[in-house]
C-alpha cells in the first residue's frame, strides 16, 4: 500500500472536456486542482504569478480574448482574479469550433456583487463544472482498495477485504488529511500541513473570499465551534452562542453568518444536505444541512490537537472521522455521477450519509469507529429506515454499509448489512 493513485479528479476532466467547451475546476487551495489541470493543458496562464500579475488584470480589463490565445485546452489559473474572463470564456467557446477549449481553476468563488456586475451569463451548456476535494484514501495509497462503491450498487455482489490500518493508524490520517503533498513527507512533518492551511485561512485567506476585513480571532472561534459541532445539524444560534462565550463582543447570527458563508467561498466548509425520501409515515423529515469541514484534518487545526488526543477522546475522534468518511464518499461518489445526504426525522431515527446515484438507486450508511455494540447499533438503524421507505414509490437500497475504522475484515453480514472498514474502500 501507500502507492500513490491516479486522481479520481483526472478521468472525470477528461470526460468533461471530451463533451463541454470549457471545465472550471473549484475546490480548496491545496487540494491539487492546478496540477491536475496542468497534466491536461497545452497551453497555461498563471494569473496569480507575481511577474505578470498586473499586467494580466490589465489585460482582462481592457481586452480578455488576449489571454486566451493558446494551444487548447488552454488552463488559466485562479481566474477568478478577474471575473470577467468568464464571459471572455463563454463568448469564445460559443465561436470556436470544438470541445475542450479552456481549464479555470479557482480557490474562491467570487459571489461579492462587484463581481456579479462582470458576469453576464451563467455559463450554462458551455462551461461544465467540477468540484476537486483534497485525496481520498485510496488516492493517497492508504486503502487496499478490495471493496468497490460502485460495485455495491450491484445488490448482493460478494465482497471481502482485510483491513489494513489499525485505530491509530487511522488517527494519524485523520489528523494528517488529503493534502497532496503530505503523502510524501514523513508523519511529523504531514501533520504540520493542516496548521499551515489553518494559519492562511485565518490570517488571510477568509479576507480575500469577498474583500472584507474579518477578525482573525473569530475566525479561529468560529473554526473551533465548527470542529466541535461536526456531523450535527447545529444552528447559527448554536454556533454564535458557542463562539460568544470567549468572544466579549457583541456577536449575531447575521454576523456568524458572513463569516461561514465567506468559508464556504473559499472551500473550507462543505454541509452536507438533507435527503428527502417517500416515507410510509407521515413522519416529519429534518431539513437543516448536517456540518462538516472539506477535510477532517481542518477540525483537528482547529481544536489544536494530534493522534494521540483523538485516541484520548473516542467521542470526539468519532465524529472527525466521521468527517474523513464523508469526505472520501463525496469523492467515491462523485465518479459515479452521485451525490451524499443525510436522513434525520422528528422521531429520531438519523442515518449519517446517504449515497444517491442519478438513476435513482441509492445506498444507506452508518459510520462508526468500530466495535461490536456499534456495529449493532448501526446495523439496527440502517435496518429501521429501510424498512420505512415506501418502496412503491422509489426504489429500496441498494446496500446497507456500516463503515468502520477499525475490524480486520471488510464483510457481509447474514442480514445483508455490509461492514466495511474505510482503508478498504474505493470508488
Amino acid at each position: 500500500m501507500e502507492k500513490y493513485q491516479p486522481r479520481i479528479a483526472d478521468h472525470l476532466l477528461q470526460e468533461k472536456l471530451e463533451g463541454m467547451g470549457a471545465v472550471l475546476i473549484e475546490g480548496p487551495k491545496w487540494c491539487g486542482k492546478t496540477t491536475t489541470a496542468e497534466q491536461q493543458a497545452n497551453s497555461v496562464l498563471y494569473m496569480d504569478n507575481p511577474r505578470d500579475r498586473e499586467q494580466n488584470l490589465q489585460a482582462a480589463s481592457i481586452n480578455p480574448e488576449i489571454l486566451l490565445t493558446g494551444q487548447v485546452p488552454r488552463l488559466i489559473d485562479e481566474w477568478q482574479l478577474a471575473p470577467q474572463l468568464w464571459d471572455a470564456v463563454r463568448f469564445s467557446v460559443d465561436h470556436r469550433d470544438g470541445d475542450g477549449q479552456f481549464i479555470l481553476t479557482g480557490s474562491a468563488v467570487p459571489l461579492d456583487s462587484e463581481a456579479q456586475k462582470t458576469i453576464l451569463h451563467t455559463g450554462t451548456g458551455r462551461i461544465a463544472r467540477l468540484k476537486m476535494r483534497t485525496m481520498s484514501l485510496w488516492e493517497s495509497g492508504n486503502s487496499s482498495g478490495e471493496i468497490s462503491l460502485g460495485h455495491l450498487f450491484n445488490k448482493n455482489s460478494q465482497i471481502a477485504g482485510i483491513n489494513p490500518h489499525n485505530i491509530n493508524d487511522i488517527a494519524f490520517l485523520t489528523c494528517r488529511g488529503g493534502w497532496p503533498r503530505s503523502i510524501f513527507q514523513s508523519k511529523k512533518t504531514s501533520l504540520g500541513r493542516a496548521y499551515d492551511y489553518y494559519d492562511a485561512v485565518v490570517n488571510t485567506d477568509i479576507q480575500k473570499a469577498d474583500e472584507v476585513g474579518r477578525n482573525p480571532e473569530r475566525v479561529k472561534l468560529l473554526l473551533r465551534s465548527y470542529a466541535r459541532h461536526q456531523g450535527t445539524q447545529a444552528s447559527l444560534s448554536q454556533i454564535c452562542k458557542d463562539m460568544s462565550s470567549n468572544d466579549h463582543s457583541s456577536l449575531d447570527d447575521r454576523t456568524v453568518y458572513s463569516y461561514i458563508n465567506a468559508l464556504k467561498k473559499i472551500f473550507v466548509i462543505e454541509d452536507m444536505p438533507a435527503w428527502n425520501p417517500n416515507i410510509r409515515s407521515k413522519t416529519a423529515i429534518r431539513t437543516s444541512d448536517t456540518r462538516y469541514f472539506t477535510d477532517p484534518s481542518i477540525a483537528v487545526a482547529a481544536l489544536g490537537i494530534g493522534p494521540d488526543d483523538l485516541i484520548a477522546d473516542l467521542n470526539t475522534f468519532g465524529l472527525l472521522f466521521e468527517c474523513l468518511c464523508v469526505r472520501d464518499l463525496r469523492i467515491y461518489s462523485e465518479s459515479l455521477g452521485g451525490s451524499v445526504y443525510h436522513y434525520r426525522d422528528k422521531d429520531g431515527l438519523e442515518c449519517d450519509a446517504v449515497v444517491h446515484l442519478r438513476n435513482g438507486k441509492y445506498g444507506l450508511v452508518e459510520i462508526k469507529l468500530g466495535g461490536d455494540y456499534l456495529i449493532e447499533e448501526g446495523a439496527k438503524t440502517l435496518k429501521t429506515l429501510s424498512a420505512k421507505i415506501d418502496t412503491t414509490k422509489m426504489k429500496e437500497p441498494s446496500f446497507m454499509m456500516i463503515l468502520t475504522a477499525t475490524g480486520n475484515y471488510a464483510f457481509r453480514r447474514t442480514d445483508g448489512v455490509c461492514v466495511v472498514p474505510i482503508g478498504c474502500l474505493k470508488d
